[in-house]
């Protein structure tokens, strides 16, 4: 069970540069608030400074620091969030100028990873993230560490560990990573067998809180967690979806994108994010409703070039139609689906889009199966997708036309019916 703590009241902070446009930034800020409200904290106040760059010493002008301190006094702020990641150097001077703790926006998405994570992995992967991101900023943080008592920006491995030399974080670091090691190679033989299954595999992928778990929900009836949050779903979950022809899928629901994502965290959940590489089909869901949709769709694409897995095949699944933003237009040139998680129609629609997919990768087949082969008939149902069944009652056998896998075990099988 988590423990209700009392909302912590927040001050955010963000310098817009030379190089970022106004829309941009306004939306970081935003999304900066809504990550704050999703760690519990109540934001009092929003600081912004323009500047042609971040100043390297305390991030803000020495000005707008004065300022900041004054506000923490009057509103009485619990801690202060950074929209960027800090340097080292400038969380000591702003910690040592700011009477309340200063966090950035890399702290506040591992906070918020380390409140979700559920499995022995998501926890782990979530703990190796922050050792490596407090590791070089231990330095002459004492008294800040020694200030630090529970709440935003503190969950995990906790400040006794962290006021500890920097020795016995290495070590817990490399005992971590060896625990994911273990981990990886499992999850890494399970993707071989259902390889070797020749399983066909979908993964969900998109911006944080588009309703990829929804979709999950709806279409393989499982429970995996959604709310209207950042960040709701941590953990990967696989499970199978049967399509209108009776052909049988796996579909996984992955974690959430975000613009901006702490390249530790990409490294740390590397492993879950291999579930995308190894996809056959990608379903890229975009929030409708979400007036900054386009730069969503954007950020996500951006990371499967990082990933590598840019070239898949992916069909845009545009959702929350029923609450569209006036100003939507589909960006996508690729295949799309325009659907709402709640409408059983639009989730046939959707399955169909992806047995059109499947069909431009599969080989037709024309065969003649005799009655007395049950099992290749039943594998024909589930393997395949089957758009003809008839009995011919002269032979005593099947008619069957569909479309199949070339390199699947059932195809070399069918070879011997064909009918030429």
């Amino acid at each position: 069970m988590e423990q209700k703590v009392d909302s912590e009241k927040a001050i955010l902070v963000g310098c817009q540069t030379a190089l970022e446009d106004d829309d941009r930034f306004h939306y970081s800020m935003e999304e900066l608030a809504s990550l704050t409200e999703t760690a519990q904290g109540t934001v009092v106040m929003s600081v912004v400074q323009k500047r042609e760059k971040v100043h390297p010493a305390t991030y803000l002008g020495k000005g707008k620091v004065e300022e900041l301190e004054t506000l923490v006094e009057e509103l009485e702020a619990d801690l202060v969030i950074f929209n960027d990641e800090l340097s080292p150097s400038q969380i000591r001077n702003l910690s040592s100028a700011i009477d309340a703790r200063v966090i950035d926006r890399t702290q506040l998405i591992l906070d918020i990873f380390a409140r979700r994570a559920r499995s022995k992995e998501g926890k782990l992967q979530v703990e190796l993230a922050q050792l490596q991101y407090l590791l070089p900023r231990l330095m002459g943080q004492g008294i800040a560490l020694s200030r630090l008592g529970a709440g935003i920006g503190t969950r995990g491995p906790g400040e006794t560990k962290l006021e500890t030399d920097r020795r016995h974080i290495r070590r817990r670091i490399d005992d971590i990573k060896g625990q994911l090691e273990t981990i990886v190679q499992h999850r890494d033989r399970y993707r071989e067998r259902r390889k070797k299954n020749k399983a066909f595999q979908i993964a969900l992928i998109g911006y944080t809180n588009a309703g990829k778990s929804t979709l999950f929900n709806r279409l393989t009836e499982a429970d995996s967690y959604e709310e209207n949050q950042l960040f709701a779903t941590l953990d990967p979950m696989t499970r199978k979806v049967i399509l209108s022809s009776g052909f049988t899928v796996l579909l996984t629901d992955t974690v959430g994108f975000i613009q901006d994502l702490p390249t530790t965290l990409i490294a740390a959940f590397r492993s879950t994010l291999e579930e995308v590489k190894e996809a056959d089909l990608l379903l890229h869901v975009v929030d409708m409703a979400n007036p900054d949709y386009f730069s969503h769709e954007k950020t996500v694409n951006h990371l499967l070039e990082e990933l590598k897995a840019n070239q898949l095949p992916q069909i845009i699944v545009y959702n929350k139609k029923d609450i569209a933003h006036p100003d939507f237009v589909p960006s996508a040139q690729s295949e799309t689906a325009f659907i709402s998680a709640f409408l059983n129609g639009d989730l046939e629609l959707l399955k169909g889009k992806i047995e059109k997919m499947m069909i431009a990768m599969m080989e037709p087949f024309h065969v003649l199966v005799p009655s007395s082969e049950g099992k290749l008939l039943s594998q024909l149902k589930m393997e395949t997708i089957l758009r003809e069944l008839n009995y011919v009652e002269e032979s005593e056998a099947y008619e069957c036309r569909g479309f199949a896998f070339e390199d699947h075990q059932v195809s070399g099988q069918l070879n011997k019916y064909s009918v030429r």
